[in-house]
């Protein structure tokens, strides 16, 4: 007999997801936006709303129509070596590479910065850090009860006082947005939309699809039919939530300017805005929430990568894995914020268009019998102008591709030079003739 899932079970679970993905570059990224953006925040909001919300919806929404295992067998529908590169890049970005430094870092900046001098830094920062992934270390290695803590206790406190900082800022703003910086003034849209691979939530959408689905199955559901709607309504409830608060902290951070000016990172600018308006205990009580917050995700993403790479090379243990990850993300921690965020940039543009028109064939699979062709050129055709873009914003930049392509190619000097050779590339493998000597169907 199915069992059906109880409207609370549901909530609880999409609370869960919430956390998973709210940690370190969601609070930070969406501030900074707004400082950028100023006047022209709500379309650059609304773009970041697209990547920063709309694509880890969609990918968790993927995951679940796939009826695949994990993001392994996903990918091996392209080809089995793309499969395990890509999946692995993946796993080491938002793993012990970028984000997971990542939610060590954000942790800092806001939770303990604030109250140290300049002089300080270095040595605090070293100490929090080891501190932060020895803890995170801990709690995931039993990780069993994190879905009812988090969606029962942590979620809706980090929820409140988002609301109440919100609605002090609505009632006592700041000041007036200023005219938008260079980058922002002439496609605040489409810079607020490649901002969003920041929060590098699409690429964990794929991986924390698995533990929705999961988490369904221990209340009890296992049919397909109720995994999908209970996974949708849940990844649903999720994007709701995080929309209204990016939006909320664009807002606080485009009238943030006339009073604070421009800042070093979002971190540093909600940091003062808390003191701002409630002392030093508002500082104390931001920065835990933030803490527990980033914790959360710290304990979520050591969990996945320490899972996926065991299932690689089964004779090293789990245990050993979460050790080793939590261990070279509190080391890189201490790059910090900024410098994480230069550095994670030109990987993130050559991984998400991938990730998207992943997501995009997964959701047709069904329209052209997953024939493997059509992802294969795809997503060949998606990468070779996405490493052209990502590496454009490195030193290791191709200034002769670049140049080709910025004169040739429709969208690419908006970030969306990938979208036509997507197109143009699934179209060829949907007509490309199927071998005779093997299935090309997935």
């Amino acid at each position: 007999m199915t069992k059906t899932i109880s409207t609370k079970d549901m909530i609880v679970i999409g609370l869960m997801l919430f956390a998973l993905f709210f940690g370190a570059g969601n609070l930070v990224f969406p501030v900074m936006l707004g400082q950028l953006a100023g006047t022209a925040v709500s379309e650059a909001a609304i773009g970041f709303l697209l990547t920063g919300v709309g694509l880890p919806l969609l990918g968790v929404i993927a995951f679940s129509i796939s009826g695949q295992p994990d993001l392994l067998s996903l990918t091996n529908r392209v080809h089995p070596i793309f499969g395990l590169i890509f999946t692995t890049t993946l796993y080491l970005t938002i793993g012990p590479l970028f984000a997971m430094p990542r939610t060590g870092s954000v942790s800092y900046e806001i939770a303990i910065k604030p109250f140290l001098t300049e002089q300080d830094n270095a040595i605090p920062l070293f100490l929090f850090t080891i501190s932060f992934f020895a803890l995170s270390c801990f709690l995931s290695l039993n990780p069993s009860k994190m879905i009812d803590i988090v969606g029962k206790w942590l979620t809706p406190l980090l929820i409140t006082f988002m609301a109440i900082l919100a609605l002090t800022t609505l009632l006592y703003p700041l000041g007036q947005p200023m005219a938008p910086q260079v980058k922002y003034e002439s496609y605040p849209f489409f810079q607020g939309f490649q901002e969003g691979y920041l929060t590098m939530d699409a690429l964990a959408a794929l991986v924390f699809g698995i533990i929705v689905i999961n988490a369904i199955k221990d209340k009890g559901a296992h049919s397909p039919k109720l995994l999908l709607q209970t996974g949708i309504k849940s990844s649903i409830l999720a994007a709701a939530i995080l929309a209204v608060i990016y939006f909320v902290l664009a807002y606080i951070g485009a009238s943030s300017v006339e009073k604070l000016n421009y800042l070093a990172n979002g971190g540093e600018v909600l940091a003062q805005i808390s003191q701002h308006y409630y002392g030093t205990y508002g500082g104390i009580i931001l920065g835990i929430i933030v803490l527990l917050a980033c914790l959360t995700t710290a304990i979520g993403l050591t969990t996945a990568c320490s899972s996926y790479l065991q299932s690689l090379i089964p004779h090293i243990s789990y245990k050993t894995y979460a050790v080793l990850l939590s261990l070279v993300s509190a080391l890189l921690a201490n790059a910090g914020l900024n410098d994480l965020i230069q550095i994670s940039e030109p990987v993130l543009k050559i991984l998400y268009p991938l990730a998207i028109v992943l997501m995009l064939l997964t959701f047709f699979h069904p329209l052209f019998k997953g024939k493997r062709q059509v992802y294969w050129f795809s997503l060949t055709f998606t990468f070779l102008v996405s490493i052209v873009e990502g590496l454009s914003s490195s030193k290791l930049k191709i200034v002769s591709l670049t140049n080709l392509y910025s004169d040739y190619l429709p969208l690419f000097d908006i970030g969306l030079g990938w979208i036509i050779p997507a197109l143009i590339g699934a179209i060829l493998g949907f007509i490309w003739p199927v071998s005779k000597r093997r299935n090309e169907a997935i």
